[in-house]
Order: structure tokens, then sequence, then C-alpha cells
């Protein structure tokens, strides 16, 4: 049997003398307690080494991915195939041995007593190899560690979208302890100052309070202009002085101090995890983040698993992620479905009117899910589709408040269709002149007068209605006109 052994060097075949030996691996160290049994049992044939840092690094990315390199492939074609057509070989990565037995129809075998064989090897090799050099080997070891590190590790986005999840996640936890911490020290500090609390709302300002402070009677000669405003500072020092609080020890204090520094810290903790989201946030994912904000597209993701299941969901998956429940429960009762999930914590929606939260959050969800696709598939990244993006939901949102008419997209005819049309009505008044039972006739002048007869001016005609009798009179006349013509001529 053969042994093909690994290094950062190159690639050593051995020939195993005694098989009988390599029956049980828990006696095998036995074996390679010396030099003189090493070598009895096995037997160095043929070497392969690496001609410099790029060939053990190309050879060792292969090993690692279970392939079979150029080196090796080259290595066994030459030596071991037309020496040792009948033997086994011993391979310690059950990958490698597979490709091998594949590519080149050699019997591999891998089992617990060739990793064991494998240790006993390393620890004898410079008596089982003649030009073998721990120098050079550690060299080696050395460079190829690097060059692992530096160019052949793969990155892979689920690894970053993993770290946004634990940071997302940590996040959401330190600020439900952090507000058990600030309720407890309210709740503690409160039996001897029980005023402040109502007059000191925000709870880092109230922390920084009680530490600067310390028993209620320093309030008077204790500057807090640094944490409180002038006029709630003044309310402090004056309701101190009445207060009903009950006297404490030294001891109380002492813990309620190490209690309001550990939530200090706590505090201070959580702005250095916010931050370093939001800049991961912005590398990974910037027009998502433009859109949504940096802790609602870290939770969308951590909710999705990672950036590129995210991009998988549809508008309407991404419109309601987070309110599967809800949205299961109102299918089953016939009801209502919910109209948003995360995505109501986004400024867009947080700002804009109650009847425009639905709209505003399909709008938003369209937008968010052709963003994630941008980051998660797009080779640049840039944010100029979330800056676009953004800037178009807030005039949308600014024209729907301000009740304006959503404009449709259209040139010429479409855009001439959406003027407004005016009805201007006229009122017709009955003229008296229409009462008159008068008829007036034109005088025309026929050939044989000689003399010129002057017509009657058409401006003193009385304008009347017209109705059917006065059209069937006026044809009538025209009618009696033209035979009296013709009887003249």
């Amino acid at each position: 049997m053969l042994v093909l052994f690994e290094s950062a060097s190159g690639y050593y075949i051995f020939k195993v003398n005694d098989e009988g030996k390599l029956s049980k691996a828990e006696n095998l160290y036995k074996e390679f307690k010396n030099a003189k049994k090493a070598t009895k049992l096995l037997s160095f044939e043929h070497s392969q080494k690496f001609k410099d840092a790029t060939d053990a690094l190309t050879s060792t990315t292969a090993l690692i991915e279970g392939k079979v390199s150029k080196r090796l492939k080259k290595f066994l074609t030459k030596k071991i195939v037309p020496q040792y057509p009948d033997e086994t070989l011993a391979v310690s990565d059950a990958k490698l041995a597979g490709a091998i037995k594949e590519k080149f129809n050699i019997s591999c075998v891998t089992n617990n007593v060739v990793q064991e064989l494998m240790t006993c090897i390393r620890s004898q090799m410079p008596n089982l190899v003649a030009d073998w050099s721990e120098e050079e080997e550690a060299a080696m070891q050395l460079g190829l560690s690097h060059g692992l590190g530096r160019y052949k590790l793969k990155f892979s986005p689920d690894k970053v979208d993993t770290m946004i999840i634990q940071a997302v996640s940590l996040l959401d936890d330190i600020d439900k302890e952090l507000n058990n911490y600030i309720m407890k020290g309210k709740e503690w500090y409160g039996w001897h100052f029980p005023e402040l609390s109502k007059i000191v709302t925000d709870n880092i300002a109230y922390i920084k309070t009680v530490l600067a402070v310390g028993m209620r009677t320093n309030v008077v000669n204790t500057d807090l202009s640094e944490i409180l405003p002038e006029e709630i500072e003044a309310q402090v020092k004056e309701i101190a002085e009445v207060s009903m609080g009950t006297e404490i020890a030294d001891e109380d204090l002492e813990n309620i101090e190490a209690l309001c520094k550990n939530a200090m810290e706590l505090h201070e903790y959580r702005a250095q995890l916010f931050e370093y989201l939001k800049n991961r946030m912005m590398a990974i994912a910037p027009n998502l983040t433009i859109l949504v904000g940096e802790l609602v597209g870290a939770r969308m993701i951590s909710h999705a698993g990672s950036l590129l299941n995210l991009a998988k969901h549809p508008a309407s998956t991404v419109q309601i992620l987070g309110a599967e429940k809800a949205l299961f429960r109102a299918l089953k009762t016939k009801h209502d479905t919910p109209k948003y999930g995360l995505i109501y914590h986004a400024q867009l929606i947080s700002q804009s009117n109650i009847k425009f939260k639905g709209k505003m959050s399909r709008m938003l969800a369209a937008k968010a899910a052709l963003a994630t696709r941008v980051d998660a598939l797009g080779e640049d990244s840039t944010h100029e589709l979330g800056v676009q993006n953004r800037a178009k939901l807030e005039s949308r949102l600014k024209n729907l408040e301000e009740g304006g008419v959503k404009q449709i997209s259209g040139m010429g005819k479409q855009m001439s269709k959406m003027g407004k049309f005016e009805n201007k009505s006229k009122i017709i008044t009955y003229k008296d002149a229409a009462d008159t039972t008068a008829t007036f006739t034109n005088k025309r002048k026929t050939f044989d007068d000689s003399k010129e007869v002057k017509e009657e001016p058409e401006d003193i005609k009385p304008e009347h209605i017209e109705t059917p009798e006065h059209s069937a009179k006026k044809k009538k006349n025209k009618k009696d006109k033209k035979e009296k013509i013709v009887v003249e001529e």
C-alpha cells in the first residue's frame, strides 16, 4: 500500500512494508517511537516539490476544495500510475480520494488508521526523507498561510449579513436591558427623591443627574447646567428643598450609583454599536439604507435571513415583512389584511398622515424591493438610486398632503385632456319687440324703374324669437316674392 502525504513544500509518496501493523489505529504510534521503527515500517519512494509560493498556493487551494491540482495530476501520471498499477493509495481527505479514484482509476482508502498514520509520518519526516529541511518547511508554511489568508479565502456575502443580523439582535437586547436598568434606577432612587423622575423625563439625563447629585441635599450646590436646561435645573433645585422622599444610607447610594454607571456604559456601547451598524449598512446596502433607514433595513435583512433572500421577495412581501401572524390571522378570519410590517417604522411612513400611511407603505415597499435587488446583485455600490427614489417619494407625500391631483404621465394629448371645463351659462331674456304684428317688405330695384328706391334700413327690423308659425310665414313670403319677379319679367 502507498501513502500520499501533503505538506507545505510538496507531495511525498511512502510505501508501507508491513500492512499488518496498520490493523489498530490506537497502537500505531508505538511503531513511530524512534527513527529505526519508522523507517522499517515505511520506505520513502518519490517526492514532488512545489516550484514557488504561487504553485504551493494553487495546489493547496485545490486540496482544500477536494480537487486534483495540475501539480498532483502530473505527479501521479508520471510516477505512480505506471510504476504501481495495482497498489492501493492511502489519502487523508475523502473528497480528494474520490477525485483521484475517478480520474486515475486508482483504488484509494481513507479511514481512522490513515489519519493516525499521517500524524505519525509528520512527527518523523526528518528521519523518513533524506533531503528534508525543517527551515524550508517552516518558511513555506508561513508563506502559504499568508497567501491563503490574503487571496484564496472566499468572501461570502452571507457572512457579512450574519454580522449585521448579530449586530441588530444585540442592539435590541441592549435596548431592553438598558430600559430595565433605568427603570430599576428610577424606582430605587425614587425612594429618596421621587419628584426628580417627573421633572427630568429623559432617561440618560436622569442617570447623569443622579451621578452628579448623589444625595438630595447636594442639589443646591451642584452645577447641572451641562446636563439640564436652565429652567429645569432651577425647578429641580426648588423641588429638592421640599421633597417628600425618605433618607437613604451611603451604602444604598453606592449601589444606586453603581447601577447608574453600568447603565451609562451600556448606553455608550449602544451608541458605538449603532455607529458600527450604520457604517456596515451603508457599505452593504446603501440604497436600502437611504430609503428605510439603518435600523429598519437591518431588521428586514435579519428577518429575511440575508440580503440576497430579501432581494428575492416581491414588493408585496417586503411591505408586510414582520406581520406574517397578522396576515394569516386575517386570511383565516376573513378580515382586512395588514398594510405594513417592519417598514412601518421607516421615517417616510411615520411622518405621513394616518390616511396616507397605507399608500406610502405600498410605494416605499416597491422602491425598497428595487433598491435591495440593486444592492444585492448590482456591480456598483452607489446610492444614487436610493437618493432619487427617496426624493420621488417625498415629493409624492407632499403632493398627497397638500391635496393635489395626481399627475398623469403622458405628453400632448393626455395633458390637453386634463384641462378644466368651464360651463358658462347664457341667460336669454324675452324682448318686447317680438310682440309687434307689422310686416316689413324689402323694396328691390327692378329693370323698368328709372328711379332709385331707397331700401328700409335693416337695423330697425325687430328681433324676435323663432317660432314654427313665423318660419312658415317667412317661407310663404319668399315664395310670393319669387312669383312676383317672374311675372314682372
